[in-house]
């Protein structure tokens, strides 16, 4: 079946999800470059970014602002305290919080990865304004897609015999 355009609809050149799937790849690899400096992996940038800009957060927060379960962060935390950049309190107001602080090390860290966004947009020919852009368009679809995916496993479509 042809799509609007003419091409084959299930052509893997005309798959929207292929095209971020490779373009995701590509600043992942950009990114692992610049990071290998910092010692750190996007993974582990993407965790000290928020503590960079929250300090600290219990690890609740953590994952539900990087969209990543416990057992994909917990890893994550037990490597950055092992390099000494991360540290993991219990709160003292209720001891089931577990809370993510930057140490002073990991504080540090965040003037050395101060140029890493800039180089990245220059990498991908990208303005600020484009940058911007793109990034709103892309949380409105993510928006959307989560959106979609919970109707659908709400209700899922049935198939008649």
């Amino acid at each position: 079946m042809d799509d609007e355009h003419g091409g084959d609809a299930l052509s893997l050149d005309n798959q929207l999800c292929f095209a971020l799937y490779s373009a995701s790849r590509a600043f992942t690899g950009l990114y692992r470059e610049l990071l290998a400096d910092l010692g750190l992996t996007y993974p582990q940038y993407l965790v000290m970014l928020v503590l960079w800009e929250r300090g600290a957060v219990p690890v609740k927060e953590l994952g539900a602002a990087l969209h990543l379960d416990s057992g994909t962060l917990s890893p994550l935390l037990r490597r950055l305290e092992a390099a000494g950049l991360v540290r993991r309190e219990r709160s003292t107001e209720d001891e089931r919080v577990v809370r993510a602080v930057p140490t002073e090390r990991g504080s540090r860290l965040r003037e050395r990865a101060d140029g890493i966004p800039q180089r990245l947009l220059c990498s991908a020919g990208l303005s600020a304004g484009d940058a911007r852009e793109l990034r709103e368009r892309l949380e409105g679809i993510t928006a959307s897609l989560t959106g979609a995916a919970s109707a659908e496993a709400a209700h899922p479509p049935r198939h008649e015999e």
